[in-house]
């Protein structure tokens, strides 16, 4: 297990790994402000930001007081947008067949079905752009028709018609492309196509920015602070898995110093199910077993884009007999927000998916900013805890093979 029971946290480095987010990670300042300040009320402590006084891309410093202790955070977002948003950068053609060939990559390995075996909401999320997207041709084809045949009952004739119908069903799917903001369905079509396009392994260019990564928080861990915190959202998740492994197989985690991992609505199997993920499941199963760090899971029944209560180590099939990580436990939102809270969010998906980050109006044992700000480190705060009743650990991968 990871070193408990080592004193209070007085300084701590927190590293925000993003999901596939194309956007500007002062927005997860802003996020991190407003909400700490409504958990702060909620919950009775203090806690305030200021700018970044570390090196780095983007970051902010919180200055807590939680149960009469003060600590303070430098928090710095790994950012990968750029990345993402060159991804993102397609013609309507060009994701019409990215389409064709992510439901191609799932179905023909069986992943597809296979991840249904564990939560259908993860697998209903990735097939909604699919769905999506053929209705938005369905809806530009109908106009063309409609066109076509208005043009032969009168006199400008069929041709016409059908260029006329060509331009209008044209002009209506980049009406669609241009409202993505509202439907999400470009976004999440790029998202997964990220992933599948290469069936699992890490394009180069992502490579190259987890290495950078791991020199900043192994720069880090040489540094005076008493807790190391990395923190990977959705996809950033498997992101962190990688470069956490890589630190440690090089040596770069220096003997007794505090190294955490929070992974918060992880959607691991949507990559580890995928027959070249060789990679991701060889880190799965090394940092599993490792005891330099503290690495706890959260998850909640009630996002949807989540793969909720899924040892990612576990299902993905890599797990062994000497597995010690995670700590897999819910983050409840059906007990933790009130009714009138979760009412309101309930079918907000993409925000639900985003509540790990965010304020809860009646907290359990899950505080994002008592982790990231608070005077406990992570592996002290759950010693005591055990698994969420519901978690599944049943392997039903395909693809289990690993890269040495």
């Amino acid at each position: 297990m990871a070193q408990t029971g080592q004193g209070r946290v007085e300084r701590r480095r927190v590293f925000y790994i993003p999901g596939y987010d194309p956007i500007h990670p002062r927005r997860y300042r802003e996020l991190y402000r407003k909400e700490s300040a409504e958990q702060a009320k909620v919950s009775g402590y203090e806690i305030a930001l200021q700018p970044k006084a570390t090196g780095g891309a983007y970051g902010w410093q919180v200055d807590a007081v939680m149960g009469g202790q003060a600590a303070h955070a430098d928090i710095d977002v790994l950012v990968w947008s750029d990345i993402v948003r060159g991804s993102m950068s397609q013609s309507i053609p060009a994701t019409y067949r990215q389409l064709v060939e992510t439901a191609w990559v799932y179905i023909s390995t069986g992943a597809l079905f296979r991840l249904m075996q564990l939560r259908k909401g993860p697998v209903i999320a990735a097939l909604y752009p699919v769905g999506a997207l053929l209705v938005q041709a369905l809806l530009a084809l109908l106009v063309v028709w409609i066109c076509t045949e208005v043009g032969a009952l009168v006199t400008f004739g069929e041709i016409i018609g059908l260029a006329i119908g060509a331009f209008l069903g044209w002009r209506l799917l980049n009406w669609f492309k241009a409202k993505d903001g509202k439907f999400f369905a470009y976004y999440l079509m790029h998202d997964y196509a990220y992933s599948a396009h290469y069936r699992g392994a890490n394009p180069p260019e992502l490579e190259a920015r987890m290495a950078s990564f791991g020199d900043v928080i192994a720069e880090a861990l040489t540094a005076d602070y008493d807790e190391v915190l990395v923190v990977g959202h959705s996809s950033g998740a498997h992101l962190a898995v990688s470069i956490l492994a890589d630190l440690i197989r090089a040596g770069r985690v220096p003997e007794g110093k505090r190294l955490s991992f929070l992974s918060l609505g992880q959607v691991v199997p949507m990559v580890s199910f995928l027959p070249k993920a060789d990679r991701l499941r060889a880190d799965l199963a090394y940092l599993s077993e490792r005891d330099e760090l503290t690495w706890v899971d959260v998850t909640a029944p009630g996002d949807g884009c989540a793969f909720a209560l899924c040892d990612p180590v576990a299902v993905s099939g890599v797990a062994t007999e000497a597995q010690n990580w995670p700590l897999v436990i819910s983050a409840s939102f059906t007990q933790t927000l009130s009714p009138e809270r979760w009412k309101e969010l309930r079918w907000r998906f993409f925000r639900l998916h985003f509540q790990y980050l965010c304020a809860f109006d009646r907290p359990k044992d899950y505080d994002y900013f008592r982790i990231t700000a608070g005077p406990v480190a992570l592996g002290d705060r759950y010693a005591e805890r055990t698994h969420s009743r519901s978690r599944m650990t049943k392997p039903v991968n395909k693809f289990t093979s690993v890269r040495a």
